[in-house]
């Protein structure tokens, strides 16, 4: 096997396409499949080798027990059918890698379950949005520690420049810390959307890009969510395109309060920025706030995630 193996992604869509088009460039040879003809066709056109079937697409990698594939699916009854159509397909001694947002408890029995037929698997959480193909994936991972280290250099490839990875432990643990870590990621924007929001109701007027871009400037709110936040200013300074609607909220976010409850931990503002994410939708003065449509805006700009627009 050279020093960059070669791998089949499955699910080419706004996440898998973007790291099987990642890959690519760091010099991997990737094969891709998708049930949608227009993601492979893109996927083609990225310099993805995309075979007609999925079968096909499993017996074109070479080194039968050694054969890596990574899943970028949504979590689920689509990642379930996905698990049980490679598990047909491969041999023992070859590497799974879930990269879709699975809950952990899931994980766990998909470990466990793939290893008594012999084969390999990893849980990998990843962050950084759409433009990780670009800055650098990081990720989370748990699962088999002999297949991390054989997918060590795969990993490398996706963080690259400025991203990172980490085994967590076995089974869930890396889909454990991403989900926690989402948990986190929703008081983070309620808070620039609460702090926005107090800054574009004041009696001053304030030119809130300049604002965003002066706390990128070395200050205790600076990094990836505010800068996000100066791209969503900078393309719609008063965020007028935008419904306010944020929508429900994720899995992960209910899974680590769920978590917490069941270990005891108050979680109070998780808890209170999911449940405005819910009054969003139902209370209209929630609905037209300057904070509701702060995060709508965070989430779409970082995410790509779809957003009520006016």
């Amino acid at each position: 096997m050279s020093d960059k193996p070669p791998l089949l992604v499955v699910g080419l869509g706004k996440m898998g396409g973007r790291m099987a088009t990642k890959l690519v460039r760091e010099g991997h040879e990737v094969y891709g499949w998708d049930i949608s003809e227009d993601s492979r066709k893109l996927a083609r056109d990225r310099g993805i080798n995309t075979p007609e079937s999925i079968e096909e697409a499993v017996s074109s990698l070479p080194y039968p027990g050694r054969r890596i594939v990574l899943q970028m699916l949504p979590a689920g009854e689509i990642t379930e059918e996905s698990l049980k159509t490679l598990e047909a397909l491969l041999t023992k001694g070859d590497i799974i890698i879930d990269g879709g947002n699975s809950k952990y408890q899931d994980t766990e029995r998909h470990a466990r379950d793939l290893s008594a037929k012999g084969l390999r698997f990893l849980g990998m959480g990843v962050s950084g949005g759409i433009i990780a193909e670009k800055t650098g994936y990081p990720l989370m991972i748990g699962g088999d520690r002999s297949a991390y280290d054989e997918t060590f250099i795969i990993f490398d490839s996706l963080a690259k420049p400025n991203g990172g990875h980490q085994y967590f432990g076995t089974g869930g643990a890396g889909h454990y810390v991403k989900m926690v870590h989402n948990g986190i990621e929703y008081p983070i924007m309620q808070a620039f959307g609460e702090g926005f929001g107090v800054m574009q109701a004041s009696e001053y007027d304030l030119d809130l890009i300049a604002v965003a871009k002066l706390f990128q400037k070395g200050t205790l709110v600076s990094g990836f969510m505010n800068d996000r936040m100066v791209e969503a200013l900078e393309a719609d300074p008063g965020l007028g395109s935008y419904d306010g609607e944020i929508g429900s909220a994720s899995g992960e976010a209910i899974w680590t309060v769920d978590e917490a409850k069941k270990l005891d931990v108050p979680v109070e503002s998780i808890q209170q920025s999911i449940d405005y994410r819910v009054r969003s939708v139902t209370e209209q003065n929630v609905k037209n706030s300057f904070a509701a449509k702060v995060v709508a805006a965070l989430r779409a700009t970082f995410g790509g995630h779809p957003v009520k627009r006016r």
